[in-house]
């Protein structure tokens, strides 16, 4: 049912809210180790005042809670909110309902630029190096999207699809020169960008991915009419005053930072910027101004839940989330295609 009114869309919010705040509480306190939810509790409130609860937890627990598993939850929350609003506004200014950071190769740019910070060119710039080189493989990626579907001719929506997955082949094949180029003693460490993961969360790392994500988020809900009227088409939009190329190029730049920032703290995690502005739409209805912040909820929901089944699946090992997010979002990719075929 969608959420037409304002207070229909605000029930809606609040549902989302208490699911994301139930979800990661869930999150935190199962595992390999379980922790109870009133330890956890505990433990955040110890941790955010001091000696305010009485300690009958072991420091082990305390480091499994606050050290590992939170900050790997808040990452969690971060990355499915930020793919998720790329995959709403890249579909509204191409008009392509497949239209995806994965599938148009902006992940791998990512992943590319990454996997070269890694592995060759060492962290000159600090702990800024590897968003930085995410970023601008990233955004190449995008550009070199945009250049083979002008040279192709490919100005459809499926074409469009079809030169993403293109160049996702091309630049996934350069990180992998990149991988047999470097010191075979530090390969297994991209393992993590290719499949995707959180493990390696860290408070101190927390802030590029959150600064990042609330500037173009907020950016991208600003936009919600301009992006309403880039779903209806070029034409409309240009007779609205909107600068339709310069915009659509800076809805890609924006896309690209998001999706390098998240890519090079988590790996490569495909289609969740595809299901999720999809179930979103079913729920408050196509208005951007709705669907954007809905969207970040719900993909946040839906990664720290995908993270919970990575990790208890084979507990004690982690399965890679770029796994169970690939297998969701393959199914749902059929699903999706059956649908518009109907």
């Amino acid at each position: 049912m969608r959420a037409k009114t304002p207070h229909a869309l605000w029930f809606t919010i609040v549902i989302g809210v208490i699911a994301l705040v139930g979800s990661m509480s869930i999150a935190v306190s199962v595992g390999a180790v379980s922790v109870a939810l009133d330890t956890v509790l505990g433990i955040l409130v110890n941790k955010i005042v001091p000696d305010s609860v009485a300690q009958d937890w072991s420091m082990g627990r305390e480091a499994i809670v606050w050290d590992i598993r939170l900050p790997r939850t808040i990452l969690a929350c971060f990355v499915g909110a930020g793919l998720a609003m790329v995959g709403a506004s890249l579909q509204a200014v191409t008009r392509n309902p497949l239209a995806d950071p994965h599938l148009l190769g902006i992940s791998a740019g990512g992943a590319f630029g990454a996997i070269l910070a890694l592995l060759h060119t060492g962290l000159f710039a600090g702990l800024l190096t590897v968003p930085l080189l995410a970023f601008l493989g990233s955004l190449a990626a995008t550009l070199l999207v945009l250049a083979v579907s002008q040279f192709a001719s490919a100005t459809s929506a499926d074409r469009l699809v079809l030169a993403g997955v293109a160049v996702s082949f091309i630049v996934m094949s350069a990180a992998n020169v990149l991988i047999f180029l470097g010191d075979p003693r530090a390969t297994h460490t991209v393992v993590f960008w290719m499949l995707g993961g959180l493990g390696l969360a860290q408070w101190d790392q927390l802030i590029y991915p959150a600064v990042i994500l609330l500037g173009c988020g907020t950016y991208l809900w600003l936009k919600s009419g301009t992006l309403n009227a880039m779903t209806v088409g070029d034409e409309t939009a240009t007779t609205l005053g909107i600068p339709v190329a310069r915009f659509r190029l800076t809805i890609f730049v924006i896309g690209a930072l998001i999706t390098g920032v998240m890519v090079a703290f988590s790996g490569i995690i495909g289609f969740v910027g595809l299901m999720i502005p999809h179930i979103v739409r079913l729920l408050v209805g196509g208005d951007y101004c709705r669907l954007l912040p809905m969207s970040g909820l719900c993909g946040a929901v839906f990664l720290v839940w995908a993270d919970i089944i990575a990790r208890t699946i084979m507990a004690p090992d982690d399965m890679p989330i770029g796994i169970v997010t690939g297998l969701i979002g393959g199914v749902f990719f059929v699903w999706l295609l059956r649908r518009k075929m109907a």
